[in-house]
């Protein structure tokens, strides 16, 4: 359950998008450095030089390196508002947020408004619990966008004692058409951080202000809530209707927790500074996905300041980076995450897939094995070792870890089909069909409507030349699921052309080398079709185009054979059943 995503509509009010795209610095730094007619060069780099470097590196999201080049660029103008923006931007994207107040500030001592840097100096003057500093910003005009602006305005209030006050601010934005959640739900965290539990309670079960739905930390909230009000058979009921058992470790604990009768502290928002970074944390959460990264990152880095300890925030932030291709960064937010965090695993599997995309796959997988040693009984873990081990086509190892995944599921539901598929492949690279086989069945009882598990059981029995005719039914199955699948419309041309029905396998092929047009096997199939039906040359031409995308060893010595010999003779070569005569392969119905 989520909150409402934000429309388009709705995202511009709540932010008036008056904060600059990250991208959009670069293009600013380029028209300035355009209008110097400088370039940057080897050796010492000028102010126009530098300023056009900070650009580039936004346009990139390169943070660390925006870094640099900001601070280079402001040494000869401090007092640049762009250049001061841009450079904010940048610290808090990296993590310093001390760093991105200070420029924040010296931004707002030059007189320019940014939405980025208002965002930065209410994050640093609520660590500080400094909320009259808060409001006299906001009465100067800086603005972090509507509903923000309400909703921290509230807390704020609520900091300097001012409840009813607060209360009033919680209540107009509750009344905001689209809106309302967000000011339902902050209205009940500042209840509960009041010690007004029943009123809290009250909103969140949507007795008061009707109903609305809830985040798995508004969840969360509604439990401890419960708890505190000595309801706790309530709160499990609440858990149990919301999660599946062994999905969410902190879940689990809190069930168990609240079983044993133990009564939960409330933790979600314990006072005004909490309650803010908690405002910054709802935005991030809403806009993921609609609005800029950086625009994302900026809330999500705000909300993580304010509470390190919001550990859905860290991984937020590190998702983020990872989205806009900083790997580096996003390593390093991953490990913020302390081992003793019941969502420990979580990050370690994050780290592990951002050092993959880093390009260190042995790092990786050792990430992942140091993971599976001291938590190997988590069923997420078997998962992400085994697909990291498939990765790297480490298949003995990665069908272990798979198959300790599956033991750990006695009586698997609909949702472990996956397990099932994902042990299948790794027996069908081993050469082990009959267990694939197996395998790829007892996951299509599980989910039989799954077009990526329909398609690969079928082409596996196309490849291996067995029960063709049922092949072909799971895989037409998978094309009218995923009509534009690049791989499922190989899949499809290749079972007629192992079927003999070589004129029904041109359209799929052609149209999965389109969508595939760099895959040497989908090439490699295109070639061979293009052959049976006596279009030889251009047959030829698409086997040296497959030598060109870089095929494995046997599929690349397989290519020069047929280039040297044409296919007839490799497939005689190999013993293998001729091609059917073209007029015959047209006859066939």
């Amino acid at each position: 359950m989520l909150f409402p995503r934000l429309t388009r509509t709705q995202l511009l009010l709540a932010s008036a998008l008056t904060v600059l795209p990250f991208a959009a610095l670069a293009e600013t730094a380029k028209v300035k450095a355009d209008a110097t007619q400088t370039t940057v060069s080897e050796g010492p780099v000028s102010e126009a030089g530098a300023y056009l470097a900070a650009g580039v590196a936004a346009s990139e999201a390169d943070y660390a390196a925006a870094v640099e080049w900001y601070g280079r660029a402001l040494t000869g103008d401090a007092n640049n508002p762009a250049l001061l923006e841009g450079a904010v931007m940048a610290h808090v994207g990296v993590g310093d947020m001390e760093g991105a107040a200070k420029l924040a500030r010296a931004l707002q001592k030059a007189g320019a408004k940014s939405q980025t840097a208002t965002v930065v100096l209410i994050a640093d003057d609520a660590t500080r619990q400094d909320y009259e500093a808060i409001l006299q910003e906001q009465a100067a005009g800086g603005s972090a966008g509507a509903v923000l602006d309400d909703l921290v305005k509230a807390w704020a209030k609520l900091g300097l004692g001012r409840m009813s006050e607060a209360s009033e601010g919680f209540d107009k934005l509750a009344k905001t058409k689209g809106l309302e959640a967000f000011g339902l739900y902050h209205k009940a965290l500042a209840l509960a951080s009041a010690g007004d539990y029943e009123g809290a309670e009250n909103i969140l079960s949507g007795k008061a202000g009707g109903s609305f739905p809830l985040t798995r930390r508004g969840l969360i909230a509604t439990v401890e809530i419960l708890s505190q009000l000595e309801r706790n058979p309530e709160a499990v009921t609440m858990i149990d209707r919301n999660f599946q058992p062994g999905t969410d470790l902190e879940i689990d604990d809190l069930r168990r927790r609240l079983a044993a009768g133990e009564p939960l502290p409330f933790t979600i928002a314990r006072n005004a500074s909490e309650g803010i970074g908690e405002v910054f944390y709802s935005m991030a959460n809403a806009v993921k996905g609609e609005a800029d990264p950086s625009f994302t990152l900026l809330h999500a880095r705000a909300a993580a300041y304010l509470r390190p300890d919001n550990t859905e925030a860290e991984l937020l932030v590190a998702g983020l980076l990872e989205q806009q291709g900083q790997h580096t960064l996003a390593t390093a937010a991953y490990a913020l995450v302390l081992p003793s965090d019941l969502n420990f695993h979580a990050a370690e599997i994050g780290r592990a897939n951002a050092t993959f995309a880093a390009g260190h796959p042995e790092a990786a997988l050792e990430i992942l094995q140091g993971l599976a040693r001291a938590h190997g009984d988590i069923l997420a873990v078997q998962v992400a070792l085994g697909d990291g081990m498939r990765r790297e086509k480490r298949y003995d190892e990665a069908y272990k870890a798979y198959d300790a995944a599956i033991k750990m599921v006695p009586d698997p539901t609909p949702g472990h089909w996956v397990l099932f598929y994902s042990r299948g492949v790794v027996s069908d690279a081993l050469r082990n069909y009959a267990a694939a086989e197996a395998d790829f069945r007892r996951a299509m009882a599980l989910s039989p409507d799954e077009p990526e598990l329909l398609n690969y059981l079928g082409y596996s029995l196309v490849d291996q030349g067995r029960k063709l005719d049922e092949a072909l039914g799971m895989i037409k199955r998978a094309v009218l699921m995923r009509p534009d699948n690049g791989a499922i419309l190989d899949s499809l041309g290749w079972a007629y052309y192992r079927l003999g029905r070589y004129q029904d396998a041109l359209l799929p092929m052609e149209q999965a080398s389109l969508r595939m047009a760099v895959d040497a096997t989908v090439t490699d199939h295109l070639g061979d079709v293009y052959w049976a039906v006596g279009r030889k040359r251009e047959a030829e031409y698409q086997w040296r185009r497959a030598l060109s995308y870089g095929p494995d060893d046997k599929l690349a010595a397989r290519l020069r054979l047929k280039l040297a010999k044409g296919l007839d003779a490799v497939l005689a070569d190999e013993g293998a059943a001729p091609l059917k005569p073209v007029e015959a392969a047209l006859a066939t119905p």
